[in-house]
This record gives C-alpha cells, sequence and structure tokens, in this order.
C-alpha cells in the first residue's frame, strides 16, 4: 500500500524547520514519540543543505518523512511524499499557481508524481511570516473560509485542506466549521498547540493536527499532544 494513502488515518503529525536546531535527544524523542509522521517545511531560511541534513537524520528512524515543498531548490529526494501548498487566500497568483506551473515547465521530469499530494492553504493569522510573503488575505470569516475550503475539496479534488494560524491558537469555531463543510478532503489544522490541552481541542476541531513552534519552546509539553490525541481515539 502507498504511503499516501494512509494519510486519512494521521491524527497527529510534528513539523520540523530545516532552519531551526534539534539537538540529537530531542529529534529522537521526536521520532520516536508515536506521532503519525514529521513533517519538514518552512516558511524562510529553508535551502537544499539542511533540508539534507534534517532528513538523514529523520532517516535514522521508522516515522514517516514528508517534505513540504516551500523552496524549489530545497525540494530533496529521498522523501515519503511531497506536499505542494497553493495558497487559496494569497491575493497574489504565484502562491496559487504561478510557482507550481514554473516548476512543473523546469523540472516535471524529475518530479516524483506518484509521491505528489497537493493541499489547499487556508493562511488564516495575518502576521506571520506565511502570510506576508503570500500575500494571504487572514481576514476570513467563518462562512468565507468553509467557502475556500469547498473549493478546495469539491471543485479542485484537493486531498488535503490545511488551516494555518502559524504560532497562535486560532478560532476552533470557525475551524469546526470548515471541518463539517468537507466531504472528502482531510482537514489539517496547525497553530498554537502547546500542550496536551490544546491539542485535545484542536484535534476535536479537524482530523489532523500540526504541532511545530512547541517542539522548540517546551519539548516536553509538545511530545504530550501525542498522546492526549492519540488516546482520545482509543
Amino acid at each position: 500500500m502507498k504511503l499516501k494513502r494512509s494519510i486519512p488515518s494521521w491524527r497527529h503529525v510534528f513539523k520540523l524547520d530545516p532552519d531551526r536546531t534539534l539537538d540529537a535527544a530531542a529529534l529522537e524523542a521526536i521520532c520516536l514519540s508515536g506521532t503519525d509522521a514529521v513533517l519538514v517545511g518552512g516558511s524562510s531560511g529553508v535551502t537544499y543543505d539542511n533540508t539534507v541534513e534534517l532528513l538523514s537524520r529523520v532517516r535514522q528512524y521508522e516515522v514517516p518523512c514528508v517534505l513540504e515543498v516551500s523552496e524549489l531548490e530545497a525540494a530533496v529526494p529521498g522523501f515519503d511524499l511531497y506536499l505542494i501548498p497553493t495558497v487559496l487566500n494569497s491575493r497574489h497568483p504565484d502562491w496559487i499557481i504561478g510557482h507550481h506551473a514554473r516548476a512543473v515547465e523546469q523540472y516535471s521530469y524529475l518530479i516524483p508524481w506518484d509521491d505528489v499530494v497537493p493541499e489547499g492553504y487556508i493562511i488564516l493569522n495575518a502576521g506571520c511570516t506565511a502570510a506576508l510573503i503570500s500575500e494571504a488575505n487572514a481576514s476570513l470569516t467563518a462562512s468565507e473560509a468553509a467557502a475556500y475550503a469547498q473549493v478546495a475539496d469539491r471543485l479542485l479534488r484537493l486531498p488535503i485542506v490545511y488551516l494555518e494560524y502559524s504560532g497562535v491558537l486560532g478560532d476552533l469555531e470557525l475551524v469546526s466549521t470548515v471541518h463539517r463543510s468537507l466531504e472528502n478532503a482531510q482537514l489539517f489544522y496547525g497553530g498554537g498547540i502547546t500542550d496536551a490541552g490544546t491539542a485535545r481541542m484542536a484535534a476535536a476541531a479537524c482530523d489532523t493536527i500540526v504541532v511545530g513552534n512547541a517542539l522548540y519552546s517546551d519539548l516536553e509539553q509538545a511530545l504530550s499532544t501525542v498522546a492526549a490525541v492519540k488516546q482520545r481515539h482509543v
């Protein structure tokens, strides 16, 4: 069975930034935590070299390792899957389809298409780096966000919709509204998940939680998010 068919069963993902430092003990704890996957990606400072280095370290463990491609130059071979974000609420077409078309024009012969999974990003924290870079219209109402999500789900047939609050705990009522609007797409949520309590709250509103920043500020609390989500679905 291909790994990508297991995406709907993912409940918990840790996101590692190649531009940030993790010592060997911390990385081991993350990879052996029971998380469903390790997602590698970041909004800035991601290079080929630091992505290769992080991949080689994670590959010591059996956890699935996935690259979210934000920089074409950092598209390193050897990952289990490649998530390709399109920022649905960007004000600039480059972040919706322009960068993607140029990448295919230049490198289509190198792209492992069977391992590529598109994801529809909806960025909802106006102050985060991703929103600033992509010129996202982050001031969406719940109904507007749900409309974007339904375009991704039912019109574009994207397998993943990703609500990104990046560093702050978002409006979980809005997240729930978006979740209820989806028929087929898996709803990923990221932002402000720092401990078991926030993990349980976020997991109740979506399909998959993504925990990132907390790994670098309070590793023990971040690790507790795995059991909080998994125990809820035993």
